[in-house]
């Protein structure tokens, strides 16, 4: 559908909330949104240019248009939810998890039961959770057993059943681990109060059971019931050890979510903390893959909704890594949350908590990947690599692969990296990171320029095989400077060179005009995607070691009479050493004052008129 056959409509399209569907030609639902206003939605797929190749293909394949009106954005929330996730739409986020989650179950019942449960069904029975681990789960069954006198038993323990004293007391009453209802032992009142406890200690609210079993276990001594009051003494103890091991945050903090995201292209992976009276009662990650390269706030906004959803959660502060614009037009509880992005002390702590959960699962994911691809077969792996060689028309099937990026830090400190597969797998072994020695500031031909020239002289040298296949993460301008280091040794024909632009995933070859792009979900490009993910990871790694060893030095440090403090508080206003660079005088003096101010600027503009 064009913009002018779009325009031939939209005046039929109301300005209400709702949802809406894009379907191509034959009739396949490609898209489903939901929108604050129909209309000014749908018209901004039309009346923008789109930067992203995905969203202009997207746009391209709609043939049809649908939309439902709702009442509500609460409504338009759990429509467009619902509809993902029975067509499971081409376009639209997809969220990999599709695990069942436990839950603890309090019965309809009298003297209701309480149990293991991974179905939820309606029949009026309460349902606890749901819980991310089975066995976080069957440790509470076990520590409430132990706390909480309540009946295990699947008697009928209906009025009518007990006042014909139709049972007896087992031998978990002798036990001191039911107070016998089935012989009217205990009222239905009392019984309730147990299962009271029981809510409080889910939500980590343990002060309130921890003094009832204080009150009880006075009583008995008073009494002189000392063996129960020696019960509750060790069930209070039990609590105390259980709340020990329990992650307390603050007891000030009450009821909080956290979420982290870490988004690697089109894969995301957002991390979710529930947080009730300061313990940490759940925490659980989600990978989610984007279709139309959307931003980290658009799918953590998304992935905020599906776990709140999910764990039925109504706390009402979230705790985020970052702003999230119009959170308040998407958002469907505006007027209950409070979105905070927390600069220090115990939510700053939680959101830390939060990343570093988020950042070991993606390293678990990989290492599994990896892991996975190991235990394949040569004729697997050779298999790749064939349709590699034929995608990108190579002389010579590509066993060894060498890629390499360029990586820097605030705008200064340059490095490179070099990843090595062979047989489709990283060779480890092989890995080379490089300190820039001949470029002085930020320019990334050149220093691609170096680092090629650098590694490749030495394989000349040393007599060493190259590699097939030579990838090169950045653009045209990257790939001609690879391209003359290669010209220089005399290597011209020895290898192919490619060019990796890193937003589009396009593939560029030396001289072409037109990019290469291969089919999105083709083995080539996932292996192409693992070793560009690979330099990444590696260049990342390497940068960070150098920063922490104290490697670098700070060029703001450079300049006579600018410290350290003054040098971070620069960095901190304007994120990068080029921000800096290109700020008038009177912008650096409103964050440091008017003599620094001018030292660093001279610094940056001596000699220019």
């Amino acid at each position: 559908m064009t913009a002018a056959e779009f325009q031939q409509i939209s005046s039929t399209i109301p300005l209400s909330p709702g949802i809406y569907k894009y379907f191509d030609s034959g009739n396949t639902l490609l898209y489903v949104g939901k929108a604050k206003s129909l209309r000014k939605r749908i018209s901004s797929y039309f009346s923008k240019t789109f930067t992203s190749y995905k969203t202009h293909e997207l746009v391209q394949r709609i043939a049809r248009i649908e939309f439902t009106i709702v009442d509500s954005e609460q409504d338009a929330f759990l429509l467009e939810n619902a509809l993902i996730k029975q067509y499971l739409p081409r376009y639209n986020i997809d969220l990999k998890d599709d695990k069942t989650y436990p839950y603890l179950v309090i019965k309809k019942e009298p003297f209701p039961r309480v149990f293991f449960t991974r179905k939820k069904i309606n029949d009026g029975s309460e349902y606890l959770g749901p819980f991310t681990s089975v066995g976080k789960v069957r440790e509470l069954l076990d520590f409430i057993k132990l706390t909480i006198p309540l009946r295990t038993c699947k008697l009928n323990l209906s009025s009518a059943n007990i006042q014909k004293g139709k049972y007896k007391v087992c031998l978990e009453y002798h036990l001191g681990n039911c107070k016998g209802p089935c012989e009217a032992l205990q009222t239905e009142e009392e019984y309730r109060d147990g299962l009271l406890q029981l809510r409080n200690l889910m939500k980590g609210n343990l002060g309130p059971v921890m003094q009832q079993f204080k009150q009880e276990m006075q009583q008995y001594a008073m009494n002189l019931q000392f063996e129960k009051a020696e019960m509750m003494r060790r069930k209070l103890e039990h609590l105390e050890q259980y709340q020990s091991r329990s992650v307390i945050v603050s007891k000030h903090l009450g009821n909080l979510d956290v979420f982290s995201i870490l988004k690697d292209g089109d894969i995301a992976y957002v991390n979710y903390l529930m947080v009730q009276h300061g313990t940490i009662v759940q925490t659980h990650t989600i990978q989610l893959e984007t279709h139309l390269d959307e931003t980290e706030e658009q799918v953590l906004r998304y992935a905020i909704g599906q776990l709140r959803a999910s764990f039925n959660s109504f706390a009402t502060e979230l705790i985020v890594p970052f702003e999230l614009p119009d959170w308040q037009e998407e958002s469907i509880e505006e007027d209950v949350l409070t979105i905070t992005v927390p600069k220090a002390g115990d939510k700053k702590k939680l959101l830390e908590l939060s990343q570093k959960n988020v950042n070991y699962f993606q390293d678990e994911i990989r290492r599994k990947k990896t892991l996975h691809l190991e235990g394949k077969s040569d004729f697997e792996k050779k298999q790749v690599l064939y349709q590699l060689m034929e995608d990108l028309q190579l002389p010579e099937l590509p066993v060894h692969i060498e890629c390499f990026d360029n990586s820097n830090f605030q705008g200064a400190f340059p490095v490179s990296a070099m990843v090595c597969f062979k047989e489709g797998i990283a060779s480890k072994k092989d890995y080379r990171h490089f300190n820039v020695k001949t470029v002085e500031g930020i320019n990334d031909f050149a220093t691609m320029k170096e680092v090629v020239t650098r590694r490749y002289k030495r394989l000349k040298d040393e007599q060493s095989p190259l590699p097939q296949l030579v990838i090169i993460d950045g653009g045209k301008g990257q790939l001609g400077a690879a391209m003359e280091a290669i010209k220089e040794l005399e290597l011209t024909g020895s290898m192919t060179l490619v060019g990796l632009a890193k937003n589009e995933e396009e593939l560029f070859f030396p001289g072409d005009s037109e990019s290469l792009r291969l089919p999105y979900n083709s083995e080539s490009l996932k292996l192409i995607r693992r070793i560009r993910d690979e330099v990444h990871r590696f260049g990342i790694s390497f940068h960070r070691n150098q920063r922490s060893k104290g490697t670098f030095k700070n060029e703001l440090e450079t300049i006579p009479g600018i410290g350290k403090s003054t040098a971070t508080q620069l960095l901190r206003a304007f994120r990068s050493i080029t921000q800096i660079r290109e700020r008038s005088l009177e912008e650096i003096s409103q964050e440091i004052g008017k003599a620094k101010a001018k030292l660093v600027w001279e610094y940056f503009h001596a000699g220019k008129s």
